[in-house]
């Protein structure tokens, strides 16, 4: 599925570099000690994974997999 991404223009690479450091932020390979706001902070703690779900989206977008979609009614 992923495998028909082309990197054509250099804006690809810099897309794809985003969204490999996303996904590797998300997969968390470091069990915790990489944050870049702590999980135990109230109300924000949170927020920076949603942000690396948000730009992961994102770059999956540009490259015409729209999984936005799946999250609307």
């Amino acid at each position: 599925m992923l495998s028909k991404i082309k990197f054509e223009k250099p804006k690809d690479y810099l897309v794809g570099a985003m969204g490999a450091f996303a996904l590797l932020y998300l997969i968390n390979p470091s069990a915790g000690v990489f944050e870049i706001i702590p999980d135990n902070i109230p109300l924000v703690g949170n927020l920076d994974e949603g942000l690396a779900t948000t730009l992961l989206l994102s770059c999956l977008n540009y490259f015409g997999y729209n999984f936005v979609q799946l999250f609307k009614k």
